[in-house]
């Protein structure tokens, strides 16, 4: 509605400019009436000093100062006053407690600001500068006092029996604090806290938190932490302590392996006990009765220092605290002979080790072989193939140039004279094409297949043989030289590997 009337109705020009005055009126009487200029609030701590500053504002200079006072109000509807300054009369502390404690900083109606010393809890209040003026009469500021105290701190353990309820384990306390603490538990264990506080005489609270649970003997040292926050720390304070549970023991028995055999020497049994608090005794005896005569007590440990038919039987070890006792039990079996354990084959580890050692050697060949590739690859071979040889042929056939035949070669031969020819073509190398015979001058290959020779002793003859014609063809130097068609020679280029 109020918007809808103001949509309706705007302001007019000259109404704005009145309000706008009347608020500038009422913002000057207001700085005019706060004439005495004093600080809001002040902290301070115990034993400590503190300055409350007063000043009389006085812009004209119309008002005359007569006396000023400091009027302290611990709480609501008490007033008294502790400090008293007059221009002729000088000054006055008519408060008993506040005597030797408090003094003007200066001696002046304009500034009679005041230092209290030694202070105390109980001084936190209001504190009240008031101006006996003409002719406005009393002016006045007022300056509240806090007082603030660092509480001390202490966490503590509460030892407890295990149980089914849950019951105190640990306390934690912020005592005589201002303003009031804030305590928080911070545990691993299952349990929770409740809080109390109490107010002290001169402002101070104490804040007390007991942490509870139902205690086991698994809860038997664990830690919990209280944390305390409060405004005079820096950083909340914490300490930790470790749960105390006692419980009744609990034993066992061990060190029987069943190889307890006939002579064997210092045979030991040890009962072991969990109790809080310790064990007071621990106590061996036998079920047959008294313990044998072989068997020695010491503590916890029972030794049979030699084996025979009288320890075969049933020990007992009993052990008790102030919750409580409990026993346990074992019975041990004499036997004639010592058992074998056996523990693992030399088969085993030796294959195991040669195992080690193959994986070891295929993983270094592998390295090695890798290396090796790469420095092949990296350039060409560092030696060349030696060129193929050709057998059963002879150096100067190899040598001598291939050319067309002449009529002197193709006349018959004259009586007289004698013409060996070969048996066969011109022998191959291990380059020529034997299927086709491309590579050998187009003569069919005479190396057909080792399989033509019987033994090694008759390729051994074949190729005397042939070195004997090539003797009688060279010492016969009427004769035409064998036509060679493939050139001038048959070398392959050499290979890169």
């Amino acid at each position: 509605m109020a918007r809808d009337y103001a949509a309706r109705c705007p302001l007019s020009p000259l109404r704005k400019t009145w309000l706008v005055a009347a608020a500038i009126l009422l913002a000057a009487q207001g700085i005019e009436a706060q004439k005495v200029r004093v600080e809001e609030e002040l902290e301070a701590y115990p034993t400590e000093s503190v300055d409350l500053r007063c000043q009389f504002i006085d812009g004209g200079g119309r008002t005359k100062l007569t006396q000023v006072s400091w009027i302290w109000e611990p709480s609501d509807g008490q007033r008294d006053n502790i400090a008293v300054y007059h221009p002729i009369y000088g000054q006055s502390f008519p408060n008993p407690s506040f005597k030797d404690r408090v003094v003007f900083l200066q001696n002046t109606l304009e500034n009679p600001s005041i230092r209290i010393s030694d202070l105390k809890m109980s001084d936190a209040g209001r504190y009240t500068c008031e101006y006996a003026t003409y002719p406005s009469g009393n002016e006045q500021g007022t300056t509240t006092l806090i007082m603030l105290a660092k509480p001390k701190n202490s966490a503590k353990v509460v030892t407890v029996q295990a149980g089914s309820k849950a019951v105190v384990v640990a306390q934690c306390e912020a005592k005589d604090g201002k303003p009031a603490a804030t305590i928080k538990w911070v545990a691993s264990v299952g349990g929770n806290h409740s809080t109390s506080t109490i107010n002290g005489p001169d402002g101070t609270v104490t804040v007390r938190s007991e942490y509870r649970l139902v205690p086991t003997p698994a809860d038997n040292g664990r830690d919990v932490t209280c944390m305390v926050e409060q405004r005079t720390q820096e950083q909340p304070w914490a300490k930790s302590v470790k749960l105390s549970v006692e419980y009744p023991p609990s034993v066992s028995i061990e060190g029987y392996d069943n190889n307890w055999y006939v002579g064997r020497s210092d045979a030991e049994l040890l009962c072991l006990a969990n109790a809080n608090p310790a064990p007071t005794t621990i106590t061996w005896t036998a079920a047959s009765g008294a313990l044998p005569d072989t068997v020695m007590v010491d503590g916890h440990k029972l030794t049979v220092k030699k084996v025979d038919d009288a320890v075969n039987t049933t020990f007992i070890c009993e052990v008790k605290n102030k919750h409580g006792a409990s026993r346990h039990q074992i019975t041990t079996i004499v036997i004639e002979e010592e058992r074998q354990i056996s523990g693992p084959s030399t088969g085993a580890v030796i294959g195991g080790i040669l195992g080690a050692l193959a994986i070891i050697g295929i993983i270094v060949g592998v390295i090695f072989f890798i290396r090796k590739r790469q420095e092949d690859g990296e350039g060409p071979p560092k030696h060349k193939p030696p060129p193929p040889v050709k057998a059963g042929s002879s150096t100067e056939m190899l040598n001598k140039p291939s050319e067309p035949p002449t009529a002197a070669e193709t006349a018959p031969l004259s009586p007289g004279e004698v013409y060996y020819e070969p048996t066969g073509g011109e022998p191959v190398t291990n380059l020529d094409d034997e299927s086709t015979g491309a590579l050998n001058g187009g003569a069919p290959p005479v190396l057909d297949d080792s399989s033509k020779f019987d033994n090694i002793n008759e390729l051994k003859d074949h190729a005397a043989d042939s070195h004997h014609i090539n003797d009688l063809d060279s010492s016969n130097h009427d004769l035409p030289a064998a036509n060679i068609a493939r050139g001038e020679s048959f070398v392959s280029p050499a290979m890169y590997v």
